[in-house]
């Protein structure tokens, strides 16, 4: 099960890819983007047990399509040693909300032969403009998660604001919900300040409702982020 969602996933980013390559090369937009982050943290848990982290990543638009990989090394403890996601989708409007509908396939390098970390996610995602703000909510649903988890969805609430030339400040909250491991609840808040045209410096603070895991406590993480 676990090779065909991640070939499923494989099949509909490169698929994506294939339409935004289709477009005549003015009608593609690429942007790259690199950072540096104090811990890699996704959903509330450290990814890099705490310690920092560099990613890359590329996404291609054509239009209302959209295709993108970005990597990131990553430290369970174990031989794995990078993640590289692999996603595209489509993103429209409708009665004043923006839309986007995508998949996202995570894949782990270097990963111990009995460990199964590779999973494919579909996403459903909806933000409208409310005055000087933005909210939004998105659902992500897996049907063989990563680890021992099979069946996973997660919800998200968010809100982003601009109090001040080149300032934003977001929020997110969340669920993920486990058919095997423990469902849990995490949230974020933070600000983010654009050095200048290409260079964002975030400072976010992430925790959850689990006791007792230290990767999973919470925490005030850094990050420098280069768009280009």
């Amino acid at each position: 099960m676990r090779l065909q969602a991640s070939c499923a996933a494989l099949a509909v980013a490169l698929a994506t890819f294939a339409v935004v390559g289709a477009a005549s090369a003015q009608d593609v937009d690429v942007a790259f983007n690199t950072a540096v982050t104090t811990d890699y943290v996704f959903r509330g848990f450290s990814q890099t047990t705490e310690d920092p982290a560099l990613s890359a990543g590329i996404d291609l638009t054509a239009g209302a399509f959209y295709a993108g990989a970005w990597a990131s090394n990553v430290d369970f403890g174990d031989s794995t040693d990078a993640e590289i996601d692999l996603y595209g989708g489509y993103r429209t409007e409708l009665s004043g909300f923006a839309l986007d509908f995508g998949v996202v396939g995570y894949l782990y390098t270097n990963a111990p032969n009995a460990v199964e970390y590779d999973y494919v996610e579909f996403k459903a995602a909806a933000s409208r403009a409310v005055g000087a703000a933005t909210v939004g909510a998105a659902v992500y649903v897996s049907p063989d998660f990563f680890g021992a988890d099979e069946e996973a969805t997660y919800a998200e609430v968010n809100l982003a604001l601009a109090p001040a030339p080149d300032w934003t400040v977001s929020a997110a909250l969340g669920k993920q919900w486990l058919d095997v491991s423990d469902d849990y609840t995490t949230w974020n808040v933070g600000a983010a300040y654009a050095l200048t045209e290409n260079l964002v410096l975030d400072v976010r603070y992430h925790d959850t409702d689990i006791d007792g895991v230290a990767i999973a406590e919470d925490r005030v993480v850094g990050t420098i982020k280069l768009l280009f």
